[in-house]
């Protein structure tokens, strides 16, 4: 039995919890037993969900976390716990939905204070150790939510979380819809803060496919240049990283996920096969190199870089004006200044974050940076192994494979996919994810929903992972109830409903109905055509229902057909006649077969 009256995350196996340890919080681990000790002692719960690469988190961790008062109310009044966040998704996603329902927004560090049979009775993010102008103290919020607690206990009312379907949309508005939100100054979508729009790019790149509407192709060009050329982009060592706080693309949140290099590295391949142009191509050669010197472990990719380096952000990866003059020739530094925005004052805190002003090729100049940059202290690394986000890349590297006439890439993916098997599949569940010699073996639908979707992209090359693949359309269907999905039925949580919001990965169930539809096409099944969904919110299902509505090509073939030969918008099927299937009409043996020989 645990020991409640102290910090108990040196047992934990999550890289995030393991930053907590010096802590004077009480922190506890989620778990059946900490969760019925509360019910048991009538004491309510303060639960504090982030993840190992959060700015916030660390802030609030050497803060209000570190504060010995803070601490002391904290552990006398309520059972604390910690969550990681892509460990726990389930509980991550009942949390953020409360809080999302409370204040209109959400983020991390999520803190919530519950009763302790799991009714929210107030959640935020961070809150100062100190107040300020604008914030109250951590403690002060803690005791004002206590004093509630203590007087209404019995009416604090309990949070049910409802499946929420995006609305459906029609086809003949998407495009339209979606450019409205369009930035046409600065490229992305929205007027504040840019996040890279990976499963927006995705659908306009594969609307252009079908139509090639000029002003898309205008949309596209202008976001993927954003990203490539500003602040989103690493340009010494490759990779995006997170967001950028500002309209204009300029200063990043300086932290690396890989989840964000998969979907980057799938939008500027298929950007390059459909625009056919070659910064993509350049572009998506920088993140396959990123993800080698900075994600790669033992086959597989690790979760994510931190945005501080010895709790300053963006440290690695920022200059002074005297650093780069000093450690350029003066030639070089002539030419370095031509081609990236170079200002005495800074564009950050004093520092100068490299953004480019053109594509003129600086390899050796920037290889000279790269090894300087090297040499510095280095951001902390999440080297927690999850069987999805694997499984995204995987795919991603199959369509980059294709796309930019790589076959190695898609062999990677491969060797990908079947180390994912080999760790985390026993036969009847997945687990989630791994870390120091641990797997956690907890069932999600985003992992198994990635690994079939990425598995039925493999049987178009190779007809021997059929089985597997039927096999694991069955285990997703398990997760099915009704017309519904639901994420998780974990032992120590309520089951969560799937969630249908495609940033900044594609959704569950997205990813569940792209596998199926997929599954279906492949093996001769009959598909029901699918009704399109709010732009923006779903542009990932969107794609599933192109294909479900015959706006993809599925085309059968004795042997395989080489990719740069085919539409990216395109499924290879083996079979006796040769054929194309799209928009309701196949050409079976038809005139223009000859494109397939």
């Amino acid at each position: 039995m645990s020991d409640l009256k102290r910090n108990n995350l040196d047992k934990s196996l999550s890289p995030y919890l393991l930053q907590h340890t010096a802590n004077p919080v009480w922190w506890q681990e989620w778990s059946a037993e900490i969760i019925q000790r509360a019910v048991d002692g009538k004491k309510p719960l303060f639960v504090s969900v982030g993840y190992a690469t959060c700015h916030w988190c660390h802030v609030m961790a050497a803060e209000a976390f570190s504060d010995i008062e803070t601490a002391d109310f904290l552990n006398s009044h309520f059972i604390c716990i910690k969550v990681d966040r892509e460990q726990r998704p389930d509980i991550d996603q009942f949390m953020m939905q409360y809080l999302t329902a409370l204040s209109g927004s959400g983020g991390w560090p999520l803190n919530v204070f519950l009763t302790a049979d799991l009714r929210p009775i107030y959640a935020l993010t961070y809150a100062p150790v100190h107040a300020n102008s604008s914030q109250l103290s951590f403690l002060s919020i803690a005791k004002k939510v206590h004093d509630y607690y203590e007087k209404n206990a019995d009416a604090v009312e309990p949070f049910i979380t409802e499946e929420v379907q995006p609305p459906i949309a029609k086809e003949e508005s998407l495009v339209k819809n979606l450019l409205s939100y369009y930035d046409p100054a600065y490229g992305g979508f929205g007027a504040g803060q840019k996040f890279p729009p990976h499963s927006t790019l995705l659908y306009l790149l594969y609307f252009l496919c079908v139509e090639n509407n000029p002003d898309v192709q205008a949309v596209c060009r202008k976001t993927l240049d954003a990203m490539r050329l500003r602040g989103l982009n690493d340009h010494l060592q490759g990779g995006i990283f997170r967001y950028c706080v500002d309209r204009q693309w300029t200063i990043p949140h300086f932290e690396k996920m890989l989840y964000d290099q998969a979907m980057a590295l799938w939008c500027y391949s298929l950007a390059y096969k459909v625009v056919g142009e070659n910064g993509y191509k350049k572009m998506a050669e920088s993140i396959l190199r990123c993800l080698d010197d900075c994600f790669a472990e033992n086959g597989l990719f690790i979760s994510a870089h931190d945005a501080d380096t010895e709790h300053v952000e963006g440290s690695t990866y920022v200059w002074s004006y005297r650093e780069l003059k000093d450690s350029l020739a003066p030639d070089e530094f002539k030419r370095f200044c031509e081609s990236y925005d170079i200002d005495e004052q800074g564009n950050f805190e004093g520092h100068i974050h490299l953004i480019r002003k053109n594509d003129v090729d600086l390899r050796e100049i920037e290889e000279k940076l790269l090894s300087l940059r090297k040499k510095r202290k280095q951001p902390e690394r999440d080297n927690k192994i999850i069987c999805g986000i694997n499984a995204l890349l995987a795919m991603a590297l199959i369509q980059a494979g294709r796309n930019l006439q790589r076959p190695d890439l898609e062999e990677k993916a491969v060797q990908i996919i079947r180390r994912l098997i080999d760790l985390f599949w026993d036969g009847k569940a997945l687990g989630h994810s791994y870390y120091n010699g641990a797997t956690q073996n907890q069932s999600f639908l985003f992992d198994a929903a990635a690994l079939l979707t990425a598995i039925s992209m493999i049987c178009e090359n190779d007809a021997s992972w059929n089985t597997l693949m039927t096999t694991m359309a069955a285990y997703v269907e398990s997760f099915r109830e009704g017309d519904k999905w639901v994420e998780s039925r974990a032992a120590d949580f309520q089951p969560v409903f799937a969630s249908w919001f495609d940033h900044p990965v594609p959704s569950s169930v997205s990813l569940t109905e792209m596998g199926l539809t997929r599954v279906a096409l492949l093996t001769g099944k009959e598909t029901e055509p699918k009704s399109y969904r709010a732009p923006y919110q779903t542009d990932f299902f969107n794609i599933t229902a192109m294909m479900a509505n015959g706006l993809f090509h599925v085309i059968s073939s004795k042997s395989a057909i080489a990719w740069s030969r085919l539409s990216p918008n395109s499924l290879q099927v083996r079979g006796e006649a040769e054929s194309d299937c799209y928009r309701g009409t196949c050409r079976v043996n038809g005139k223009d077969s000859s494109k397939f020989k």
